[in-house]
């Protein structure tokens, strides 16, 4: 049973009071410390100081509960809980630690409060803070939506003072002299005397002390790694492709398999004749799992060539089977039956449309691959009602979940084993490799097997980001906005990925309108409206989610009006903000970008601001014309995530995520024929190139009251900032996703 089904009822009443619109629970519960995993398995003269740090005689282990996918989730962590603790990198190892209830993520679920994210009002406060809440009693772990930052922060900040006041208590104990009187450095607890101990002497003294729960957090000016230039812990073992990652994971007795299931996803296996493959050399046997088989060899390279030999009767997809019915739905979701909700709606709109010359446009975002370069992997051992699993994922207490349901065990006999990820992009927040592997295992109980996803299967059952269409309508008066009105129309990726998990959505998505009704902008008449297209193929959360493609819709519908008043794009910007960090951001990114300045003939520049996750970002971009098509030239970043914890590390995600708006917008989409994706690998789902990247210049502010993650919100202003600048050097106004339908790039 899932922690929140274990609340009695008169805890629930004697820990909540009502608010308007919902129940925000008090604090007696919350406050309540969960339990530390760690205390379940300790050795003799092993101390669990936090679930946070482990120490004994020989080691000290901090646990880094944050899946990493590649964003060095681990190295922040760590760097967090040292900070604190007094330790120096390389003075410990890192472990990802046992799903437990005590590693809740505190961000994530207060980003699904449907207030803007820079709200302090009242209610948004108790709305999120309800939902906070909530995320402890259901013991909410999770990596994604840019929150490992805002959550570890404070957190694992205060698990590391925890440590250390606990070790000096120890080391009091020990020496007679009072705490106040000792000091740490390094990894010691140090006497008045110069006289140390290590917290690894002291670990068995501490094992039979209480938890120290009254502790200062160091102020900034006494930080030594927080703020600093470091190096990641995983970057000498990337950089010398000695990294471990979950695909290539072996254990004696390992089989390898490769899965075939039906290509026009949620379709019927009808049959199949596995009689080539089983001849095929390095074939054991041929299983049976939802949907399709799987091929068991003695390698990988075997499993994929035999599952290919497979011959399938597959039944038709449960949506449309060509493109252009998936568009015509989306295009025929903007009535009133399939409003989600308006999100925004200040002054009168209509009057303001009806007495102006409208400005019209419609705009459209594709489906598109996550695509990361290690595909979907997973290793399971069924054995004795035991299942042991080894993978990457974001969400491992579901994952223990859902493993349990198909392998029909107890919860607590799926012992998952985290490892670090080569991407996500949201890829990894879905199960299908989870299940297929445990209906493999407890098939072949006693027998590891590792399921490896070919790069084609994982192209063809991915779950892509959400297809969407906008249309605005605004009025210009006197060399000004005048008026704005956006209808934004998607299928819901949350909808769709979490009922995959089993998990109902209630109220309206968010993520339709994200990037969208929340820009900080004082048109006098502003409208957002949000339409839910019904299901269609199968989506679900894309780096950014919803903000990767209204973002583009907001921004760049806002360029044309401001073209259309005659108004500079930045000078218009910043008349109407009324936030003062996102006018900081603004004025920022014109300032690094030398904006107002010459190009010069065939050159163009762009810009766009997306307020997504709570951080506002604004981008410049430069191009140029040339006979062969459009080159990127210059990328000019401003963001403000309140305090930056590892500046090198900001400084690559900014970069990382410029690349990554910028590569899809110009080249990637996911398209179906006869109900298949007919996008098999990179070749024809093709990212930026290393010759198409620019020269790109990154400065981050931190003006803003909260801690931020910078992870995502780069991406939704890049494909707007790109369009408005081809915009200015070509007079082409590029409205519709991938940009390579309509100009050419070098």
């Amino acid at each position: 049973m899932s922690r929140i089904g274990t609340i009695t009822r008169r805890a629930f009443l004697v820990g909540s009071v009502a608010i308007a619109g919902g129940v925000a629970f008090g604090t007696y519960l919350y406050r309540k410390p969960a339990a530390n995993p760690l205390l379940d398995d300790l050795a003799e003269g092993e101390a669990a100081l936090t679930p946070w740090v482990l120490i004994d005689a020989e080691k000290i282990t901090l646990i880094t509960p944050h899946s990493d996918l590649g964003q060095g989730a681990v190295s922040m962590q760590a760097m967090l809980l040292a900070e604190e603790l007094d330790l120096e990198f390389g003075q410990f190892e890192t472990s990802p630690g046992v799903p437990s209830p005590a590693y809740y993520n505190t961000a994530m679920a207060t980003e699904l409060a449907p207030f803007n994210a820079h709200d302090t009002s009242v209610q948004a406060r108790a709305v999120r803070g309800g939902l906070g809440v909530l995320g402890k009693f259901i013991g909410l772990q999770g990596t994604g939506g840019s929150s490992s930052v805002p959550d570890s922060f404070e957190k694992l900040r205060t698990a590391g003072a925890v440590a250390r006041e606990t070790l000096k208590r120890a080391a009091s104990e020990r020496s007679g002299i009072n705490t106040t009187a000792l000091r740490t450095e390094a990894g010691k607890v140090i006497l008045p005397d110069g006289t140390a101990f290590t917290y690894q002497e002291l670990a068995a003294d501490t094992a039979g002390l209480a938890p120290v729960r009254k502790v200062r957090l160091r102020e900034p000016s006494e930080w030594r790694l927080i703020g600093k230039e470091v190096q990641r812990l995983d970057i000498l073992a990337k950089s010398t492709g000695t990294q471990a990652y979950g695909i290539d994971l072996e254990v004696e007795g390992m089989v390898h398999a490769a899965v075939k299931v039906n290509p026009r996803q949620g379709g019927a296996l009808n049959g199949y004749d596995a009689s080539a493959a089983l001849e095929m050399r390095g074939v054991s046997r041929v299983v049976e799992v939802t949907g399709g088989a799987a091929v068991i060899a003695d390698n990988t390279w075997r499993a994929f060539h035999a599952a290919e030999a497979i011959d399938f009767d597959w039944g038709p997809a449960p949506y449309p089977a060509e493109m252009e019915g998936h568009w015509a739905e989306v295009a025929a979701s903007f009535t009133e039956e399939r409003l989600d909700k308006e999100w925004r709606h200040d002054g009168d709109v209509d009057a303001a449309v009806s007495e102006g010359q409208a400005v019209e446009s419609e705009y459209r975002a594709p489906y598109v691959a996550h695509a990361p370069l290690e595909p979907l992997n997973a290793l399971a051992l069924f054995e004795a009602g035991r299942l042991d699993l080894w993978a990457a994922h974001q969400m491992p207490r579901f994952l223990q979940q859902i493993a349990a349901r198909v392998a029909g065990i107890d919860i607590g006999q799926v012992h998952f084993h985290q490892q670090y990820a080569g991407g996500s992009f949201g890829h990894r927040l879905e199960f299908e490799n989870v299940r297929q592997a445990v209906e493999i295992a407890i098939q072949m109980p006693g027998t590891p097997v590792k399921l490896t996803y070919s790069r084609e299967e994982d192209f063809a059952h991915d779950f892509p980001r959400q297809i969407g269409m906008a249309r605005g309508v605004g009025t210009v008066k006197d060399g000004r906005v005048e008026s704005y009105d956006l209808q934004v129309a998607t299928v819901s990726s949350s909808a769709s990925q979490t009922a995959r998990m089993g998990q109902p959505v209630f109220g309206p998505d968010g993520q339709i309108a994200a990037g969208a009704w929340n820009q900080p902008f004082a048109v006098p008449n502003f409208r957002v409206r949000a339409y839910r297209v019904p299901e269609l193929a199968p989506t679900s959360s894309w780096r950014s989610v919803g903000a990767s493609t209204q973002g583009f819709f907001a921004s760049a519908f806002l360029d044309e009006l401001i073209h259309a008043a005659g108004a500079d794009p930045l000078a218009e910007r910043l008349r109407l903000c009324t936030h003062d960090v996102s006018r900081k951001v603004l004025e920022a990114v014109g300032e690094i970008s030398d904006w107002g300045s010459s190009l010069g003939e065939g050159r163009g520049r762009g810009l766009a601001f997306v307020d997504s996750f709570g951080v506002p970002v604004a981008e410049v971009v430069e191009v140029t014309e040339t006979e062969d098509g459009i080159r990127i030239d210059k990328v000019f970043v401003a963001a403000d995530v309140g305090t930056i914890v590892d500046p090198v590390n900001f400084d690559n995600h900014v970069k990382g995520a410029v690349v990554w708006g910028l590569g899809h917008a110009m080249n990637c989409e996911i398209t179906y024929s006869d109900g298949m994706v007919e996008q098999a690998n990179y070749f024809d789902h093709e990212g930026m190139r290393m010759h198409q990247c620019p020269e790109i210049f990154v400065k981050g502010l931190e003006t803003a009251p909260k801690v931020r993650g910078i992870g995502e919100p780069p991406v939704p202003p890049a494909a707007p900032a790109l369009a408005a600048a081809i915009f200015d050097a070509t007079g082409t106004r590029l409205r519709e996703m991938p940009f390579n339908r309509f100009v050419d790039f070098v």
